[in-house]
């Protein structure tokens, strides 16, 4: 049964990839099309690679292009912090934001823009971090306490500090009624208006992040058959969790910090990747971060058909389809397969 869990079938693999790839590919061109202001197929690939001082070319260089490369970077990093806490922790039901990482991370964020309004963009990423850190903890010790933890015991535990947190924010952004609007959009979670700024602020941490998490895959799948098979292997547990909770801190944090908190891609991309090809996360971190990728860019084309022509949040869609599907995993007792 072990061997079946983590094996995965290379023509299995190689498909998902394939179609990964192209779903990607189109949901990046329309990406950059789709908006306000219609753009053509060949526009775009014109936009790409030269510079006519045409309309079109500026909003895909300077507007779309960059927005879109942060949706893809985001996705994928929320994708493989969803992973990774599946991983360490055993429970498909664990994700940065069913863990406290998304809402503890939110609260710093604004804590800095609300009382420290003149920080740059790259400083709020160190305040994400620490609340990402705080709202970890706090989770994993009220859902390990009585007994151990369990999948309905981390929803709970997750749910309650969330809710938490998230009065603590409302009770913060009251403060200063003059960023009210842009707080709250932020709040629930999106990427318009994200410029090559953002990416310059995702790209160090999220390259590296991804960089060591590929790195630990192997440790990833042996620990995810649990402490005993891991111990008997010879694998230190102790330290590939910390290493991996720093990871998810580091890759969660950034994208809260930039985007914020855009929920479920980190809950439903693994257990999809884990269903169709195994537990082995050698693959399961790539192809995560590929679908991941994949779903946060077509989430943010549809919803700019929301309230078209203005934006919508791209959280919006994320939880319209994420929370059917954490409630599927939940009444199944946190079974993904």
């Amino acid at each position: 049964m072990v061997k079946e869990k983590g094996s995965a079938s290379i023509p299995r693999i190689t498909t998902l990839t394939l179609v990964g790839l192209i779903l990607l590919f189109i949901s990046f061109i329309g990406s950059l099309s789709v908006g306000a202001y219609s753009i053509s197929f060949d526009q775009v690939l014109s936009s790409l690679v030269t510079d006519d001082g045409s309309r079109e070319t500026a909003i895909v260089q300077t507007i779309r292009l960059p927005r879109a490369i942060v949706g893809m970077i985001i996705g994928a990093c929320l994708a493989i912090a969803g992973a990774i806490m599946q991983s360490i922790t055993n429970n498909p039901l664990a994700s940065p934001q069913v863990f406290g990482v998304n809402a503890g991370a939110s609260l710093m964020v604004v804590i800095g823009v609300v009382f420290l309004p003149d920080l740059a963009p790259g400083t709020l990423v160190y305040f994400a971090f620490a609340g990402a850190a705080i709202g970890g903890v706090v989770v994993y010790y009220m859902a390990s306490t009585g007994g151990g933890m369990t999948p309905v015991k981390l929803a709970l535990a997750g749910i309650t500090v969330h809710l938490f947190l998230s009065s603590v924010i409302e009770g913060v952004v009251l403060l200063n009624e003059t960023s009210t609007e842009d707080v709250l959009f932020w709040l629930a979670g999106g990427i318009d208006g994200r410029d090559w700024s953002d990416v310059q602020v995702l790209l160090p941490w999220s390259l590296v992040g991804l960089a060591i998490a590929l790195f630990l895959s192997g440790s990833l799948t042996i620990l995810s058959l649990g402490d005993d098979v891991a111990r008997g292997l010879g694998q230190r547990i102790g330290l590939i969790r910390g290493l991996s909770a720093v990871l998810v801190i580091v890759l969660a944090g950034v994208s809260v910090a930039v985007a914020g908190p855009i929920g479920f891609i980190g809950l439903m991309i693994p257990n999809i990747v884990k269903k169709i090809i195994g537990s082995d996360y050698r693959v399961v971190l790539p192809l995560s971060a590929l679908l991941g990728a994949f779903l946060l860019t077509v989430a943010d084309v549809l919803s700019r058909f929301i309230a078209f022509p203005a934006e919508s949040p791209v959280g919006i869609v994320t939880a319209l389809i994420g929370a059917p599907f954490f409630l599927y995993l939940a009444r199944k007792g946190g079974q993904s397969s």
